[in-house]
């Protein structure tokens, strides 16, 4: 598989991964340290667990590539967790946008969306994996 000249040796090479790494740093720096208190078990504790998820799913998925069956559910997971940090991100942006810097969350919004966009191709693309490597 190619991601642009670069051939995809580990999870971490692709996009859609680096991508969701970085919204999860920003989530987890920048979004759920701004909830409010009473979130803390809540919604912040979503958030966390949420966020984390598409990238531990891509690496322990990309493990099982070559069992077309089991690397395609865990990209369905992956898009999954995506669908979820747009709601959770939503009730952010239109909850607590006192606390929460609502542009942010709007892209953020925008990133998973995208990425579970990329997952979605990359699943329909990478059918034959197993015979083109």
């Amino acid at each position: 598989m190619d991601n642009g000249n670069k051939t995809i040796k580990s999870f971490q090479d692709l996009r859609v991964y680096q991508q969701l790494y970085k919204n999860q740093i920003i989530i987890l720096t920048q979004v759920v340290p701004r909830l409010p208190k009473e979130e803390k078990y809540d919604l912040a504790s979503q958030m966390r667990r949420s966020c984390k998820a598409p990238c531990a799913l891509l690496a322990e998925g990309f493990a099982k590539r070559y069992q077309r069956k089991n690397w395609q559910k865990y990209l369905d997971d992956a898009i999954g967790e995506c669908n979820e940090m747009i709601n959770h991100l939503s009730v952010c942006r239109d909850v607590y946008f006192n606390n929460i810097d609502i542009k942010l969350c709007s892209e953020l919004i925008d990133s998973y969306d995208s990425s579970s966009r990329q997952l979605f191709r990359l699943r329909e693309v990478w059918k034959n994996f197993h015979e083109n490597d």
